[in-house]
């Protein structure tokens, strides 16, 4: 299919024919290339090296990477060592202030049963308190909603209240899925502490039955008292469940030894591919390069962080540079509040930079299969222009939606902010669990990933924003 519009790169060593005395010349006279040609540079070079992986896997050796830890400042390293490596321009680290949160031990069980105790497979949820020295017991209430939590009142008074909704199965986008249920691990813990409960155990969310807990960040409300939150794995949250059920009142034990630690100083990594005529405006492709502790992260985010690293290393290799300047940035401390996006708009140095569009990538390194733009209708038609030219590199739609939580407070500045979009079927299978690991990742879909994004900034880059 031909394209839609004219964008062309120079190509050196594709001359005609040149008189001996022309053979003299330094440089053989430029041959352009069209769009097209280009993006299938992009493509053929990333599915022939597979790069994308090689760097995850340096990222995953560093284990899991809380923000604030030292696992996380490891990454920064490692981060900025890939990319001086790739010789990328301005490679630097911009300061983040975290607050380091550490989960300690978790022990949470039935107890009362003339059986014995039944362990319950848990996690502290991020930002929890912990419980006193010698944990707490009590009586559990399920609940299914906020507004369940808030209206027991008396019930819920000394009790673990247990948040028992699942993530809906009949809805086919699992990130919509997942937003259908996981206001209760957010905000479940104020919710039930406003009827006095004493902590709450929450469903992981996630569809697929295992005795695998998933964590995730929670939040307090202001005026409501702390209370202790845990994740169950939804085989716990089952079996739990069922007891409740059959027997009426059910006892559990908690300890969860989690405590905030304090600030503490960290870093977003960056580094450019100048651009060769606008070097001041910018496309951000970029990933967080945090996770959580359960597991090493590969689909959240180091898959994110990986694929722009290989986008800038393919946009390198092409033998021109840009007309705007690419940049990767790897976001610090995404998974606690986003405040490495939130301080990378207000670093120094952005005074004198103006950013064009902004690629996230967080939402796995699975078949991606298209973007979505925070943008209003008539730009989103524009961007649909180059679809046929990025349906090369397997983008099948570009479409209305967030751009990620790194890059939205880029949107403040007019910044165009896209989010790559992979098949999410399997996504919250290892969302937020020791299940998040290199093995889980194919090569080819991680690479595709970087190869679209790299092709996308690169059209950015040349034409800017599509009007």
């Amino acid at each position: 299919m031909p394209l839609l519009f004219p964008l062309f790169l120079l190509l050196p060593g594709h001359s005609p024919a040149v008189t001996d005395m022309e053979a003299g010349a330094a440089t053989p006279a430029p041959v352009a290339l069209a769009a097209q040609d280009a993006l299938s540079v992009l493509r053929s070079t990333g599915l022939s090296g597979l790069d994308a992986f090689e760097f995850l896997g340096k990222i995953l050796a560093c284990g899991p990477r809380l923000a604030g830890s030292d696992n996380a400042a490891r990454a920064v390293v490692v981060t900025r060592s890939i990319m001086e490596t790739l010789g990328l321009e301005n490679v630097h680290v911009e300061e983040v202030t975290v607050t380091l949160w550490e989960r300690g031990h978790t022990d949470v069980r039935i107890v009362g049963l003339d059986s014995g105790d039944i362990g319950l497979a848990a996690a502290a949820l991020g930002g929890s308190i912990g419980t006193p020295g010698d944990g707490i017991t009590a009586e559990v209430v399920q609940v299914m909603s906020l507004d369940e939590a808030r209206s027991l009142g008396e019930k819920g008074r000394g009790r673990i209240v247990f948040f028992n909704r699942p993530m809906p199965p009949d809805v086919l986008d699992t990130f919509d899925a997942y937003g259908k249920s996981a206001d209760q691990r957010a905000h479940g813990a104020a919710a039930a502490a406003a009827s006095g409960a004493t902590a709450v155990l929450v469903r992981s969310m996630t569809l697929r039955t295992s005795d695998l807990p998933h964590t995730g960040i929670m939040q307090y409300d202001e005026g409501v008292p702390p209370i202790p939150a845990a994740g169950l794995s939804t085989a716990a949250a089952d079996r739990l469940a069922a007891l409740l059920q059959e027997r009426g009142t059910v006892r559990v034990h908690m300890e969860l030894g989690c405590r905030t630690v304090g600030p503490v100083k960290t870093h977003n990594v960056v580094g450019d591919v100048r651009g060769r005529e606008k070097p001041d405006e910018i496309v951000v492709v970029g990933g967080h390069l945090d996770s959580w502790d359960l597991g090493p992260g590969a689909h959240d985010d180091g898959a994110g962080c990986a694929q722009s690293l290989e986008a800038l290393r393919l946009i390198k290799a092409l033998p021109v540079a840009p007309r705007r300047t690419v940049r990767a940035v790897m976001f610090m401390d995404e998974e606690s509040g986003g405040t490495g996006g939130k301080a990378y708009v207000a670093d120094p140095l952005r005074k004198t930079e103006t950013h064009v569009a902004a690629i996230e990538s967080d939402r796995g390194g699975f078949l991606p299969l298209g973007f979505t733009v925070l943008a209003d209708e008539p730009a989103l038609q524009a961007f649909n222009r180059w679809l046929p030219a990025l349906s090369h590199l397997g983008v099948t739609f570009i479409r209305k939606g967030y751009g990620g939580v790194d890059i939205h407070p880029l949107s403040t500045t007019g910044c165009i902010t896209i989010g790559l979009y992979p098949d999410s079927q399997r996504y919250f299978d290892v969302h937020h669990c020791a299940a998040d690991t290199l093995d889980t990742v194919n090569e080819r879909e991680l690479e595709l990933g970087a190869i679209q994004m790299a092709g996308l900034a690169w059209l950015l880059a040349e034409e800017g924003v599509p009007r």
